[in-house]
């Protein structure tokens, strides 16, 4: 353990909007830690439950880790990482969600995976999640040996599923913050690590560190209905992609799906503002097609 005039090396920031019935569990979780050298920032995105409540009270009982508080408005999960990291002080920092769990033993192996790798010049460490109900690893493993990777690399590479990043603090704030567009709560998360990964890469900790339960509510459960609610976000982000695909077909993906989202948006100039407007061009009757399929599963036609 540090002493208690040594600074924290490691920030857990956890976004919540209206979770105060699983919240409890991640909390649960840090208590459940055998190594407590981290904070607990807990990002309140506007709930109106009695998540500020809970907090508070978690705040005054006796525990060996500092929780810190902090409320916004309604913005969505990407201004909540925008709040999150104004706030962080310390060297790393790494996100749980609001109804997922701490992984048993998660703080030590992360700060000691830290530091062995502390010099070497990485972003930060990619770790494993798993699922909270079966205890299986979410997607695929990292394949044996693999030392440092990006995280585009290593999805690139065939592996699947979400990773735990966590990030060195200083590298993750010299990165534009997420954009906030007005009347809208999504933007890929996926923005600035694709950035970074243009310059870093990441140390690999093949361990879990995190349990996952994915709600009936979560943004990964209604993408049909975040495309049409965000279009301007999602827009953003392909932009973003086409820029850095690697392979032809994943740049005609990308454009199709940015065609779409400009025309549900009524987004204006946006073949002008395409990275590629040949190719935008190309891929604007496509993008009906898609916002023809994506109304209909969201329910909309």
């Amino acid at each position: 353990m540090k002493k208690q005039d040594e600074k924290m090396i490691l920030t857990i920031f956890t976004p919540a909007f209206n979770r105060a019935h699983t919240l409890g569990r991640t909390y649960e979780s840090l208590k459940k830690q055998d190594c407590k050298d981290f904070v607990w920032l807990v990002v309140d995105d506007g709930s109106t439950d009695n998540t500020r409540e809970l907090v508070n009270k978690w705040m005054e009982e006796e525990k060996d880790f500092e929780i810190r508080y902090v409320y916004k408005e309604n913005g969505g999960m990407h201004s909540a990482h925008n709040t999150a990291y104004r706030y962080i002080d310390t060297l790393l920092n790494t996100c749980i969600d609001s109804d997922d769990e701490l992984a048993e033993g998660a703080a030590r192996k992360i700060l000691e995976k830290w530091q062995s790798v502390q010099d070497k010049g990485y972003a930060g460490i990619i770790a494993l999640d798993a699922d909270m109900n079966t205890g299986k690893v979410i997607g695929k493993g990292f394949p044996e040996g693999l030392g440092k990777t990006t995280v585009s690399g290593y999805y690139d590479a065939g592996g699947s599923g979400d990773k735990k990043l966590i990030y060195r603090t200083d590298i993750i704030n010299a990165y534009p913050e997420y954009p906030e567009f007005e009347g809208e709560k999504y933007v890929s998360l996926s923005y600035k690590y694709l950035l970074i990964d243009q310059d870093y890469k990441m140390a690999v900790l093949d361990e879990v560190v995190c349990n996952v339960e994915y709600q009936p509510d979560g943004s990964s459960n209604s993408m049909y209905k975040q495309y049409l609610r965000n279009p301007r976000g999602f827009a953003f982000w392909r932009t973003v992609r086409m820029k850095y695909d690697t392979t032809m077909k994943r740049r005609i993906m990308d454009c199709i799906h940015y065609c779409s989202s400009a025309q549900i948006g009524h987004i204006k100039g946006y073949v002008k503002d395409s990275p590629y407007p040949l190719l935008t061009v190309l891929c604007t009757p496509i993008g009906h097609v898609l916002t023809a399929y994506i109304r209909k599963k969201a329910g909309t036609v």
